[in-house]
């Protein structure tokens, strides 16, 4: 057994027992290892400790029971370990940044930490050779756009450090701008009835430490709209990673954090690396299955 299936067995049992004690020595023989070298492991292959890793994947189910079971505060806290309202308050604010009472009476979304797939950093696949893991289908392909394709919509500057999706937790300032923009979609003149959504980050003007994103949907071509962004994808050979999950929530959430940990080290593999652009495109959720693509230029390092 590899080192990551052994860590990944452990991760594993964690996702399955949140609601119940999870001492460290049942996960080190879980992983048929030291509960020294476990921990140790665990740290370098996962990217916290194993006692952090725990808390964190527990308040992201707390806020999950907070918001979609309407849970009392108290009752999330002693179901996922706290020992008071007062510890789980105090632990969920210095993770996202708001309390428990807060996030219940905002309409925000916050970024979790994932539970990680280490198969997606240790097994390379072909293009267009579908890789198939938990709850997911990626797919490696290139793409060439011979006509260059408009979209409009809202940009505004994210912090870079949402880009970290899966591994960040705080407010997502790019869901609150997709919120928005399905808002004042219906009003946007020239989009195409059949139109993609897409999603594009870039530098432009940003300030340091931020990135600009646009929300919008596809427009006829070379069209604009007052009041609004335009952001025009140009004709060119794209790489573009293909991705499906069993609902729309989990596409947006961990798939994408799965599929940019995947792309990461497909990209090291093959010597490529991209521009400061990379593209969102997202497809009508049909029965259980939602699909979107990211896009990106790929450069050759030399």
């Amino acid at each position: 057994m590899h080192a990551w299936e052994a860590i990944q067995k452990s991760v594993d049992y964690i996702e399955d027992n949140l609601t119940e004690e999870i001492p460290i020595d049942k996960l080190a023989e879980i992983a048929n290892l030291s509960p020294f070298y476990f921990q140790r492991l665990f740290s370098r292959l996962v990217k916290k400790p194993v006692c952090e890793y725990i808390k964190l994947r527990r308040l992201a189910r707390a806020v999950s029971d907070l918001k979609v079971k309407n849970s009392r505060i108290l009752d999330a806290a002693l179901d996922y370990g706290f020992s008071s309202h007062a510890s789980f308050t105090r632990a969920f604010k210095e993770t996202y940044g708001i309390t428990p009472d807060e996030y219940r009476t905002t309409d925000v979304h916050l970024n979790q930490f994932v539970k990680p797939e280490l198969i997606l950093n240790y097994v390379m696949v072909d293009e267009n050779v579908p890789l198939v893991t938990e709850g997911i289908v990626l797919e490696v392909t290139r793409r060439e756009l011979t006509a260059p394709r408009t979209f409009i919509g809202i940009a505004k500057e994210i912090p870079i450090s949402e880009l970290l999706g899966g591994t960040d937790t705080s407010i997502s300032f790019a869901t609150k701008l997709w919120n928005e923009f399905h808002e004042v979609k219906p009003k946007i003149p020239h989009l195409l009835a059949d139109g993609n959504e897409f999603g594009a980050l870039y530098m432009g003007q940003a300030r340091e430490g931020y990135c600009t994103y646009i929300a919008g949907a596809e427009a006829e071509h070379g069209s604009a709209e007052d009041g609004f962004a335009v952001f025009e994808l140009p004709s060119a050979e794209y790489l573009v990673c293909g991705f499906e999950a069993e609902s729309f929530e989990e596409l947006t959430n961990s798939a994408v954090y799965k599929a940019q940990t995947f792309m990461t080290h497909w990209m090291e593999k093959h010597k490529l690396t991209t521009t400061d652009f990379a593209g969102e495109m997202y497809y009508p959720v049909k029965g259980d299955c939602a699909y979107m693509e990211h896009w990106i230029l790929p450069v050759l390092i030399k």
